[in-house]
């Protein structure tokens, strides 16, 4: 219970944080289109009917205005024509409107702190979470919030029209589309919460096994297991229909219960207005109107079928991603306060500990790392080196002591590209660069002459993952991605590994040449990439075991240890 009014409160959070006016316009306009509907065929019903009466007679047909009524009949025609074009247009702008504020400020908290590692470890969640589950939100507004307002406003329109010809019958009828009307959809909603959240993991289950097929199918088939992977996905998508199946059947007896609630209450208006007539309380005419209005108060209500069946997913789409969804600066980079003069980044017995691991990564670090100096990390695998950087970058928190540093920029071992032109790739680390400064930028990472051989220039877009650029190139990317993101601290994470040693030479020595009066922290296993070092940083286990500085005893024989080209 606790779970679904957290999901109800973090729906309220989120329609609060759209723009309320547009949304509560789509509901208004779709409520002005039901009682237009409403007060149509009320009225043709009326219309009809006296003037079948008014017919009977000379002198009655003479005297009947045929006119006002009509002229009210074509005005509540263009009304609900109008109101049903303005509601599609409101509702749906105001919904693709909403979702493209979530999607942002969705992919703005996966972009926080540490939020990199867990996409690396699964990356399809992003574009499930962006895809599927963000989709799965435009029901609450469309399905359920805008014809529960119609069906709300059609009730009330009802139950006074009802009681203005006699005030138990308005009552009655009411009370019965406040029972009826809304328990059918909170039964329907009930009984496919289950089915509606098995159906959002069994899709996103299918999707991610599809892809891993696609992208891994000459490994699947070199291990002999391919036929073995295509199984299981036909599994997954039997068990995808049959959920759908049930669903399905519960949105159709829902319809069924609807058209049963519907007669149910059209025998009890019809008999009602027959008592009436019969007491020479009401007309012929007025009895059909009643009779008439009777036949459509249901039809909002019904509306909500698809939106009732459809809640469970609404809502367990948003209890995944409503963690998410806080402002953006609630997501950022751990704060990170400047350091005195002089110093570029302070560490004081600072402790990271991973989530459920049984030892710190880091333990009671102290580090200073003065303005200009360079410094390189070292230590097995695991030691804590990467750890190291991505606190000083603010991607990790310190669980206890203290931390300060001036702007960083960090490089990782991986360089991220994307299905974008070079430009845009690169203008990543700056997206206020104009092509001039992001020549330079490629000129200093040697990657300008290579650049301008490309048919389209800073135009020729790259592949999925970088695809048309070597791996060299991609390297040479991520370094002018440095140089434009101009930072006082540079934080290596091994910059040349994987590279020939010609080309892990080249980076380095451009490297050097424009980290003049900045503070350089890399962590390496390479003696190339620690040779350029003031000072090494020894670490095992997440400790610091000891700090050698240039020209010291022990300098030369822990350079000596580490891996050559």
């Amino acid at each position: 219970m606790s779970r679904r009014t957290n999901s109800l409160r973090g729906a309220a959070g989120l329609l609060s944080a759209a723009d309320c006016r547009r949304l509560f316009g789509g509901v208004v306009l779709a409520a002005l289109t039901a009682l237009a509907g409403l007060a149509l065929l009320g009225l043709s019903g009326w219309f009809i009917a006296a003037t079948a009466i008014a017919g009977l007679t000379a002198a009655t047909a003479i005297a009947f205005d045929v006119f006002a009524p009509a002229a009210g009949i074509r005005l509540l025609a263009l009304t609900r024509t109008a109101g049903r074009y303005g509601e599609r247009l409101a509702t749906h702008d105001a919904t693709l409107a909403l979702l493209a504020g979530l999607r942002a400020r969705l992919f703005r908290g996966w972009a926080g702190a540490g939020a990199a590692r867990d996409l690396a470890r699964r990356p399809a969640r992003l574009l499930f979470r962006l895809t599927l589950d963000v989709d799965a939100l435009d029901s609450l507004y469309l399905r359920v919030l805008v014809p529960l307002g119609a069906a709300l406003a059609a009730a009330l329109a009802a139950g006074v029209a009802f009681g203005v010809l006699q005030p138990m019958l308005g009552l009655a009828v009411g009370a019965f589309l406040a029972v009826v009307g809304l328990g059918i959809p909170m039964v329907a909603a009930r009984a496919a919460a289950r089915g509606a959240a098995v159906r959002a993991r069994g899709l996103e289950r299918l999707r991610a096994g599809t892809v891993d097929l696609v992208s891994g199918q000459t490994e699947w088939l070199m291990a002999g297991r391919l036929a073995a992977r295509l199984a299981g996905i036909g599994d997954d998508d039997r068990a995808l229909a049959a959920t759908d199946d049930r669903l399905n059947r519960i949105e159709s007896r829902t319809g069924l219960a609807f058209g049963a609630a519907g007669a149910a209450l059209l025998a009890a208006v019809l008999l009602a207005m027959a008592a009436l007539a019969e007491a020479g309380t009401i007309g012929a005419a007025v009895a059909a109107l009643g009779v008439l209005l009777a036949t459509a108060v249901l039809e909002p209500f019904g509306a909500l079928r698809r939106g009732a069946t459809e809640l469970g997913r609404t809502l367990f789409a948003l209890r995944r991603i409503a963690g998410r969804l806080a402002p953006a600066a609630a997501h950022g980079p751990a704060a990170i306060s400047p350091p005195g003069a002089g110093t570029a980044v302070r560490l004081e017995r600072a402790t990271v500990r991973h989530a459920a691991a049984s030892a710190p990564s880091l333990h009671a670090a102290d580090l200073v790392v003065r303005d200009g100096e360079r410094v390189a990390l070292i230590g097995p695998s695991g030691a804590g080196k990467s750890t190291l950087l991505s606190l000083i970058a603010g991607e990790v928190s310190a669980d206890h002591g203290r931390v300060t540093a001036r702007p960083v920029t960090l490089l990782t071992q991986r360089t991220e590209l994307f299905q974008d032109s070079i430009r845009d790739n690169l203008r990543l680390a700056d997206p206020g660069a104009d092509d001039r400064r992001l020549m330079l930028a490629f000129d200093a990472a040697g990657l300008r002459a290579d650049v301008e051989a490309m048919p389209r220039g800073l135009d020729t877009r790259l592949g999925e993952g970088g695809q048309g650029l070597s791996g060299g190139q991609s390297r040479r990317l991520a370094l002018a991605r440095l140089f434009l993101h101009d930072r006082p601290v540079w934080l290596l994470d091994e910059p040349t590994d994987g590279l020939d040693g010609a080309t892990a030479r080249d980076v380095l020595a451009r490297l050097a040449a424009r980290a003049d009066g900045r503070a350089v922290v890399v962590a390496t296993h390479l003696r190339r990439e620690a040779e350029a070092a003031d000072r090494l940083v020894r670490l095992d286990r997440g400790r610091i075991l000891a700090v050698l500085e240039r020209g010291q005893p022990g300098f030369a024989a822990a350079l000596a240890e580490l891996r050559p080209d």
